[in-house]
């Protein structure tokens, strides 16, 4: 199986690095992982005028479908279906490739939201944008785990 996650912007924190690190590397395990830096709009949304938020993601919208968009993809959103980790497993079972979009601080523009073949949410609580790429790789991870029968999973 091929996994491609395409997330908006830079990894900042060393603890978030460190996990992504460590989920990547506990995916290779039982499948090929690549991930994708989108670049973010930097500035545009320090300023309260909401045009200039509005164009930032515009602008990241259009990266996101040119570099994600070519196929289908399943896109992070807290408004997505919310699933046990189970459901997740049957989401990735019997799929030659997955690919998953996460986006900004500010989320992403309608047209990736369209475009996604799929809306899933993390939980109902809303997590920062680098934290939640950490537990999309854990997600992804329990859910092969489940799918090959190993023990990560203890439900």
């Amino acid at each position: 199986m091929k996994i491609s996650v395409f997330w908006v912007g830079r990894t900042k924190e060393k603890f978030i690095k460190e996990a992504i690190k460590k989920y990547s590397k506990d995916i290779e395990t039982m499948a090929n992982i690549e991930v994708f830096e989108i670049k973010e709009e930097k500035g545009a949304f320090v300023l309260p005028d909401k045009r200039n938020a509005a164009a930032a993601l515009r602008k990241e919208g259009e990266r996101i479908l040119r570099q994600a968009g070519e196929r289908e993809f399943i896109l992070l959103d807290e408004a997505g279906k919310k699933m046990a980790s189970t459901e997740f497993a049957d989401l990735l079972r019997d799929k030659n490739s997955c690919r998953f979009v996460v986006g900004g601080p500010y989320g992403v523009s309608s047209p990736v939201k369209e475009a996604a073949s799929m809306r899933v949410s993390l939980s109902p609580m809303t997590f920062p944008h680098e934290l939640a790429r950490v537990i999309l790789l854990e997600q992804i991870y329990r859910g092969l785990s489940i799918i090959k029968g190993k023990g990560y999973h203890h439900a």
